[in-house]
């Protein structure tokens, strides 16, 4: 599943991310000697990120004084002796905070891409003063009134449309976080708080622990089975392991995935495959186990002290679900129908597995390897053959195509050395209109898996476009885990890697494409921003990307017709894996939120629900719970992880309308819509008015079940 987007992890929470909203606009001048860190970006492009001279040692000092630098024009905007007004109040708190917000761009790196013992310390020990910080602003008195003014006066003189969303979406968040406590709750709420930082921060730290710590190597008689060009990687991999000669499989989804389904050696998938799935559970000083529940009950009282049951009614009150019923509802009426296709999935690999080794059950760590042979027996398709077709080189320029194609963008690629990277691996892209060639943005791809960057693929914004103070172009960038392969070979990837990376790229689009006056506009919708860039997904599939973009590694040959009628056939194949592994994930965080955490064993807990849902024993969720990074490592999935299935059934009805539309999933008035309602807009209108503009009604679920290839039971 796709990692989230542009988050700060470990406590940096979506307030002070919108407080701090990233523009560039004139603030009070620094001194040349001030900390780089602090210093407003230049160069080409309206400025850039310095990320080739930023260094460690000055990131302290750097968020200590961009926090000084802020408070002051938070006091500013609090003890003003002028009336509360939007422009005095709520454009000056969007003007706020631009120094602290570039040392974020750069914590955000190091966190995510370039994570060392060094950093990791420095975060612990910044995560709770950063907390702090943030309940300072938070729970300002003198603030919160003068927003609190700005909109009770909406009522007898409304603003524009745009300006009214602004306001409500900063008093909301205010006031979700506490500005209407009084003085007692407030500094117990602020406690806990910075409690929950440190315990985010452990909680990843150990993770990323596991995963750079279990490294399995094998020898020559070890590789039954595996691609040669997995085998060439896992060398290069030992190599730089300091083992050559061995062939190296890291604790990573990216390593563990296609060792899964090719290896023939049992005993090492199950060794394999008990490494990653126990992260976080190895009962040692990196166990996990009772950092969440301290977690659970910390969250619990949180909201009780804003007058909340649970922390899923505190969360969901602004996302497009509303309540935690909703949300379940959802993912309880799809769920039946999952674990039956699972049943029939297992039952085909059963039999194949009966021919061909007597005796063996299947579990979860055969899972991947028996559907593999299912997948060439039924319908006589290899996916390490498809896999020949799918460079990653290819498929960023299929990437662009696309983006070509619906939003009129042009990417070149930019001399290199002329804009700073923070890593060697980084390449950059000019992102243009190519009619007008008005210049867009920066793309920015992180693509290879290296110790120290944090597992997944997820997509970062470093400036967000805004019109109020003077169009800014936009910084972004995607980021993968992808194994590098070996010096003059084609990186190839599986086709669910394929999507991620289209996905990802999804999220860069909805960056790109932004067209909103306020930076607090630009924030997400957690269970509808992954909507656009699951549906961008569709497109790799379309016979557009297939014919020119999926070509043969060593021949350049395009993927042969015969090929493709077998992908296309073969697109429900093993939904019944894919959905039971990720929902298992989403009811596990709703139900762990919605229950008693008092006497909480997560071990027991885990086990019992699992039983109690019947799910199936041949495999895993897609995230157990000690690992379960998107929960516990900050707030921003908590008890919204089916936020992917509630974006799914968007993305499901909004696909079937492509495949009506007179010219495909290439037609221009169609994609014209999708970019005006669904991209363009991000937050200033409500997302389900922005997606019956689009559609002419709202989304149904009936388009998913037919996605996935599910019955649809009718009442």
């Amino acid at each position: 599943m796709k990692t989230p987007s542009n988050t700060l992890r470990n406590g940096i929470i979506t307030l002070l991310i919108i407080v701090l909203c990233g523009c560039d606009t004139k603030e009070p001048e620094l001194n040349k000697d001030t900390n780089m860190l602090l210093q407003e970006w230049s160069g080409p492009y309206q400025g850039v990120p310095a990320f080739d001279k930023m260094k460690l040692e000055d990131l302290k000092d750097a968020l200590q004084q961009g926090m000084d630098l802020k408070w002051k024009e938070i006091e500013r905007i609090a003890n003003s002796n002028e009336d509360p007004t939007f422009e005095n109040t709520i454009v000056a708190l969007e003007s706020s905070g631009k120094a602290l917000d570039r040392v974020f761009q750069y914590y955000g790196v190091f966190s995510s891409n370039l994570s060392s013992p060094e950093f990791r310390a420095i975060e612990a020990e910044m995560a709770p003063i950063l907390s702090e910080f943030q309940s300072k602003i938070t729970q300002n008195t003198a603030l919160f009134q003068r927003i609190k003014a700005v909109h009770t006066a909406l009522q007898e003189k409304p603003l524009d449309a745009d300006q009214q969303r602004v306001v409500e979406l900063i008093y909301t968040q205010f006031a979700m976080n506490g500005a209407e406590l009084d003085s007692v709750q407030k500094a117990e709420y602020a406690l806990i708080s910075k409690e929950l930082s440190s315990l985010y921060t452990r909680f990843s730290n150990n993770v990323l622990h596991d995963e750079e710590s279990y490294v399995t190597y094998l020898n020559e008689n070890q590789l039954g089975g595996l691609p040669e060009d997995f085998i060439k990687s896992a060398a290069g991999t030992a190599t730089e392991k300091g083992e050559a000669g061995k062939y190296a499989i890291t604790n990573t989804r990216s390593s563990i995935d296609p060792f899964l389904t090719y290896s023939t050696e049992r005993a090492l998938r199950q060794q394999i495959w008990t490494q990653y799935y126990s992260r976080g559970d190895n009962n040692d000083e990196y166990d996990n186990k009772e950092l969440i529940a301290e977690i659970l009950r910390k969250r619990r009282r949180k909201v009780e002290i804003l007058g909340f049951e649970n922390y899923a009614q505190w969360r969901l009150q602004d996302r497009m679900a509303k309540t935690p019923e909703n949300a379940l509802n959802l993912m309880e009426s799809v769920w039946p129908a999952a674990i039956a296709r699972v049943g029939e999935e297992v039952a085909d690999m059963q039999e194949v597995a009966n021919r061909k080794e007597k005796g063996i059950t299947i579990e979860p760590w055969d899972y991947r390897f028996y559907a593999e042979l299912v997948r060439k027996e039924k319908y006589d398709l290899n996916s390490d053959e498809v896999k020949q077709y799918l460079q990653l080189d290819k498929l960023t320029e299929a990437m662009h195509f696309v983006a070509l194609k619906l939003f009129n963008y042009t990417f070149t690629p930019v001399p290199e050395g002329s804009v700073p990277v923070f890593h060697s691996d980084v390449k950059v892209w000019e992102v243009t209109d190519a009619t007008t060639s008005r210049h867009i943005g920066l793309w920015y791809l992180d693509p290879y898996a290296r110790e120290g960057k944090r597992s997944g693929a997820w997509a970062t914004m470093y400036r967000s476009q805004s019109s109020f103070e003077g169009e800014k172009n936009v910084l972004a960038s995607n980021n993968s885990n992808f194994v590098k392969p070996a010096a003059g070979e084609a990186l190839l990837v599986s086709w669910d890697d394929a999507t991620t990376f289209f996905h990802e790229f999804g999220h860069a689009l909805h960056f790109f494409s932004s067209k909103v006056r306020y930076p607090v506009l630009n924030s997400g919708v957690r269970d509808y921003t992954e909507f656009q860039s699951q549906l961008l997904e569709r497109w790799l599939s379309t016979d557009e990307v297939i014919q020119n973009y999926l070509v043969h590694n060593k021949t350049g040959e395009p993927m042969p017709t015969e090929l493709i009628a077998k992908i296309k056939k073969a697109s429900n194949f093993n939904q019944g894996f894919s959905t039971t592994e990720y929902l298992a994930s989403a009811l596990m965080d709703m139900k762990l939120h919605l229950a008693d955490p008092k006497e909480m064993n997560v071990a027991d807990f885990e086990k019992t629900t699992l039983e109690e849902m019947n799910m199936p024993k041949e495999l895993p969720m897609r995230h157990r719970t000690p690992h379960f990074g998107h929960v516990f490592s900050g707030e921003g999935y908590a008890t919204a992880y089916y936020g992917y299935m509630w974006a799914d059934v968007l993305t499901a009805d909004a696909a079937e309308a492509f495949a009506e539309a007179p010219d495909g999933f290439y037609d221009s008035a169609l994609a014209s819509k999708l970019v005006e309602y669904l991209f363009a807009p991000r937050n200033s209108i409500d997302p389900a008015e922005a997606y019956i503009l689009f559609r002419g009604r709202d989304a149904k679920i009936e388009a998913l079940m037919r996605d996935r290839g599910f019955p649809i039971v009718t009442e």
